[in-house]
């Protein structure tokens, strides 16, 4: 098989792996874009997963303006939209929360995390298929967590007995698209990201980076991220 077929493959594995879990209060609704934006998960994954990479960028989970919305990782619509040019069509959510509509490509709001991240790279690259001769990007988790009034609630604020077996099945899917794509670096986007990769990838011939998380919640990423990242990945010899 090729390369983006296993990759495809493996996350439709970790899909419904998740689907068996159960998440209760505070979380009321619990989103899965491996299902409902499948199709345009998988234009991603046959654009961006084509051949072995060099380095693999790894997210937490979707937020809600960004993969929720296209199917994509840190998935800031312009981004998915423009520059990747991702067209398919994406659905619903079974149960859909009423301040969190799943609008697809059509989404007006911004993820600013995805904004960051992926506008960094359409500076520093002439097109989507430059930027994924070398890389990919992932998250940890595929699922998205809303509490009843809206709020996004991420994995690493989930009960531990809710939070082991989704860090199990997400931890086993890290380690084979790894072993799938064999990057010389897996680039964690933030710590709770290291910390996954540091567990899940244990023995594989593979080197853990760390870049700053592009989220405007964290005062650091606010001061010039982009060029912040940039700076880290040229220190830990990542880019030239």
């Amino acid at each position: 098989m090729s390369t983006s077929t296993n990759i495809a493959a493996v996350a439709h594995q970790l899909s419904a792996t998740c689907n068996t879990l159960n998440f209760g209060e505070p979380v009321t609704h619990v989103y899965n874009p491996l299902e409902y934006a499948w199709a345009a998960h998988e234009q991603y994954i046959s654009q961006a997963a084509s051949g072995k990479k060099k380095v693999v960028f790894l997210g937490m989970n979707p937020g809600p303006f960004g993969m929720a919305q296209t199917g994509v990782p840190f998935g800031e619509i312009a981004a998915v939209r423009d520059w990747i040019g991702i067209d398919a069509p994406i659905g619903k959510p079974v149960k859909e929360h009423p301040k969190r509509p799943i609008e697809g490509l059509a989404c007006t709001r911004s993820e600013v995390s995805g904004r960051r991240l992926w506008g960094l790279f359409v500076k520093r690259f002439d097109s989507a298929n430059e930027f994924f001769q070398d890389h990919f990007i992932a998250n940890h988790c595929p699922l998205v967590f809303m509490e009843e009034t809206g709020r996004n609630r991420t994995p690493d604020k989930l009960p531990a007995t809710e939070a082991s077996p989704l860090m199990e099945a997400c931890d086993t899917h890290l380690r084979k698209v790894v072993e799938i794509l064999e990057p010389e670096w897996l680039v964690a986007v933030g710590g709770f990201a290291e910390k996954r990769a540091d567990t899940a990838l244990g023995g594989l011939k593979v080197r853990i980076g760390k870049i700053l998380h592009p989220s405007p919640a964290s005062p650091a990423a606010n001061r010039g991220w982009a060029e912040q990242a940039t700076k880290q990945m040229k220190a830990q010899g990542i880019w030239p």
